[in-house]
């Protein structure tokens, strides 16, 4: 198997608000949409995001179904604290602020407006006598 392109497919109730915080909050650009649909890209994230309205009749299989639950999208990045100040500037609603595991993930996340949890992490060194 060859590998040729990634994607993550979230089924949510607003197709538009989702896809304008990835927008915004997170750099991604439109590659195409139609009428419940929405794929962004962004060159350096290795996948395209795409919004799928909940309820949509093409939507397969019919058992999957419903809103985002359980789900994360985590994006590494260079500069945690940085990303932090920037988001809290923006008035993105952080529901985790900043926090470092004794494995050396620091991290934090927000929530777009469909509840999607968008996690960025940084790893650093582990916390000394962990």
């Amino acid at each position: 198997m060859k590998i040729t392109a990634s994607a993550i497919s979230l089924n949510v109730p607003d197709v538009e608000t989702s896809a304008a915080f990835a927008e915004k909050h997170f750099g991604f650009t439109r590659d195409m949409q139609a009428d419940g649909f929405v794929s962004l890209s962004r060159p350096d994230a290795g996948f395209n995001l795409i919004y799928l309205r909940t309820g949509l009749p093409t939507f397969q299989p019919e058992s999957m179904k419903g809103a985002v639950h359980g789900v994360l999208i985590a994006l590494v990045v260079d500069d945690i604290e940085a990303e932090y100040a920037r988001l809290e500037a923006e008035g993105a609603p952080i529901v985790t602020p900043l926090q470092t595991e004794p494995w050396g993930e620091r991290f934090l996340q927000v929530a777009d407006p469909n509840g999607v949890v968008i996690q960025l992490v940084q790893w650093v060194a582990e916390e000394p006598g962990a």
